[in-house]
């Protein structure tokens, strides 16, 4: 049975005691469900080692309230990448908690060739939530496929916000192969002005660049 640290000691040093949780699989998983902060933080950073843990991480972090616990979750994820992290990362785009998206999109962000299949999906996804954070996640993917959709949603999303959300980003990653798309855009949602002015200011920054 391994070993863990307590509080401090008297002399200054912390004392070492012997963990509650066997190492296994089964006892990280839980020291991660039972466990007090310290121990359920410890428990996802030596999940590390067991990447079939990547479900119940993902489970986890749904009713986990202590954020430094979260923290370490989403770093053990990190760690993980592969088909069953992205499964268990993708549901958290519809929480409600920033906290737990804004954690998913930039774990996400860091796994590409797993994401990508995805992406069609998500970007048809009926929640136009899900759609935006879908774009959200797009800036920081590094995928070469990341421009032909976002130009895609230029071209036939419906929802102004989706739309607007793709063109923020394309002002910071497009191209000049983007100026049409965006000028489309522009077309389409003609009668809203903040979409004129986003597209105008993106292709601006496009063309100077």
């Amino acid at each position: 049975m391994g070993l863990k640290k307590s509080g401090p000691a008297k002399d200054g040093l912390r004392e070492v005691i012997e963990r509650e949780y066997p190492r296994d699989l089964d006892g990280l998983l839980a020291q991660l469900r039972d466990g007090d902060v310290d121990q359920r933080r410890w428990a996802a950073r030596d999940l590390m080692s067991h990447p079939e843990s990547a479900p119940y991480l993902g489970a986890h972090l749904t009713g986990e309230s202590a954020s430094s616990v979260r923290e370490a979750i989403f770093t053990t994820l990190e760690g993980l990448p592969g088909e069953a992290t992205v499964a268990a990362l993708l549901p958290l785009l519809r929480s409600d908690d920033a906290m737990l998206r804004n954690g998913a999109i930039e774990s996400l962000t860091g796994m590409p060739d797993f994401v990508a299949p995805k992406i069609a999906a998500l970007l048809h996804d009926a929640d136009p939530d899900v759609r935006i954070f879908t774009v959200n996640l797009l800036g920081d993917l590094q995928h070469h496929q990341v421009p032909q959709w976002l130009r895609r949603v230029l071209l036939e999303e419906s929802a102004v916000n989706v739309v607007a959300a793709a063109i923020e980003v394309l002002a910071e990653v497009g191209s000049p192969e983007d100026l049409e798309a965006l000028q489309s855009a522009k077309a389409r949602f003609a009668a809203d002005p903040f979409v004129g002015f986003a597209a105008d200011m993106a292709a601006q920054r496009i063309e100077a660049a």
